[in-house]
């Protein structure tokens, strides 16, 4: 899956831990990335959750499509931040999942909290 994932290469996303139903991410926040108050802007913790998310969600072998997250940002994140986030599955059953998100700085401070729901369709990945 990664290897076909240009938005998380651009984001410059690293998988650090993969099994089953977990998924540990890490990225460096660059300067492009922050808003009009310069900080991180909030899509950037979000797409590292999601990334991290859609990674652990597929590692049960079937294709698994988001369909509700929701995120929160607990702390500011700035420039050089490097953030992991560590998805964990919460729930698994034949069509839906559900799986928790938490990003962390450097400082192994959390900076959000992520919950995202997927369905589980019948198809399978190849290996």
């Amino acid at each position: 899956m990664y290897r076909d994932d240009a938005f998380s290469k651009w984001l410059g996303i690293e998988i650090l831990d993969m099994k089953t139903g977990y998924a540990k991410l890490q990225m460096t926040v660059r300067q492009e990335m922050t808003n009009g108050f310069g900080i991180a802007h909030g899509g950037i913790t979000y797409s590292l959750s999601d990334s991290a998310f859609a990674f652990a969600s597929n590692s049960q072998g079937k294709h698994a499509v988001s369909i509700e997250t929701a995120i929160s940002h607990i702390k500011r994140v700035d420039v050089g931040d490097v953030l992991t986030a560590i998805a964990r599955e919460e729930h698994l059953s034949n069509k839906i999942a559900v799986y928790h998100i938490e990003v962390t700085n450097q400082r192994e401070e959390k900076v959000a909290l992520f919950k995202g729901t997927v369905y589980r369709t019948s198809k399978e990945w190849e290996i």
